[in-house]
């Protein structure tokens, strides 16, 4: 670590101490020529902010939570990558905990977070069976949730993709291509996206004016152990089924090789729509439709909605809907 201090910085550059804090924290007023000519010292002697004391004295951290499901999961890998590369521009440092959708190692974090005294918290998705909710005894901590609402909104921002939307785009597409009976395909429990899509399934139906039926119209999968078995199953039970909407890129994925290895043909005698619109929807056979969300908007309103709930005292919490994009490939007519 460099040995120079603020004071070492402010007499190379010619201006005062409180010039460098502003210019390294972001905060105040100062020209660009101030800003360029005290960044270019802080490059050349090598200078280094002491966060460690710089938190004790400030209890500022620079440093974001962030709590996510499943890793590994293309939407969430992407997601969080990209509000992590945001931050870094804004000089905060991010913690990222995988939560493994398990409520136990999530309140672990929290706790861990809590006394990495971090500046705000990013929850997305994960436990499905309650809403999000955290309160810190050390000091005043904003959160936002992403695809999973907290237990209170007027407590948190919530954003995310507008799953409703994108359902009803995907199910109207089908429709629009002359299937005449279309299903859902989807776990039986649903979290709460996924039961915007159901209801945005459900309306396109509606619209359409084709009424709902269980046993035509949904296929609730209750393992995916015995996926093949349910989806032929299914089949044998509905044999003018002619389009399916998926919940996910990773099970329209799964019901490709099922339906071909049942000779079904796609889109032929099948239409097929994902969601998530995922990288891997290019490499299918054939290449599959699917609905895209815009990971980048969400992560650039992300970051600047939790930057605005550090800086402003005033800052309101609000409900933002991303918009999504059918993205049509060879697996509709």
């Amino acid at each position: 670590m460099s040995n120079y201090s603020i004071k070492d910085v402010a007499k190379l550059a010619d201006v005062s101490i409180a010039t460098v804090s502003r210019v390294l924290n972001k905060k105040g007023k100062y020209s660009k020529e101030t800003e360029e000519k005290v960044l270019k010292i802080v490059d050349e002697i090598g200078y280094q902010v002491n966060y460690n004391a710089k938190t004790l004295r400030t209890k500022v951290s620079h440093t974001i939570g962030i709590l996510v499901p499943d890793i590994s999961n293309y939407f969430f890998a992407t997601l969080v990558q990209e509000i992590e590369k945001s931050f870094f521009k804004n000089a905060y440092s991010t913690i990222i905990c995988n939560t493994d959708r398990s409520l136990k190692k999530e309140k672990s974090y929290l706790q861990i977070l809590e006394n990495k005294n971090i500046d705000a918290l990013i929850a997305i998705s994960g436990n499905i069976d309650k809403g999000f909710e955290f309160s810190s005894t050390i000091k005043n901590i904003p959160y936002i949730c992403i695809d999973r609402e907290p237990a209170n909104l007027e407590e948190s921002t919530y954003i995310s993709s507008d799953h409703f939307m994108g359902a009803y785009q995907a199910c109207s597409h089908l429709l629009d291509k002359d299937c005449k009976q279309i299903a859902f395909f989807g776990p039986k429990k649903l979290s709460p996206s996924n039961k915007r899509r159901f209801d945005g399934f459900l309306k396109a139906l509606e619209d359409k004016n084709i009424e709902f039926n269980e046993d035509n119209n949904h296929l609730q999968i209750f393992s995916n152990q015995d996926l093949e078995k349910q989806v032929v199953d299914f089949l044998n039970s509905n044999p003018n089924l002619d389009g399916i909407f998926a919940i996910n890129d990773r099970l329209a994925i799964d019901l490709i090789e099922i339906l071909k290895k049942n000779n079904k043909k796609i889109p032929e005698d099948i239409s097929l729509v994902g969601f998530d619109n995922s990288p891997t929807c290019e490499y299918t056979s054939p290449k599959l439709t699917s609905i895209s969300q815009d990971i980048k908007k969400i992560a650039d309103e992300t970051v600047k909605n939790i930057l605005e709930s550090i800086n402003n005292p005033e800052y309101e919490k609000k409900t933002i809907l991303v918009p999504t994009q059918l993205i049509e490939r060879e697996s509709t007519k």
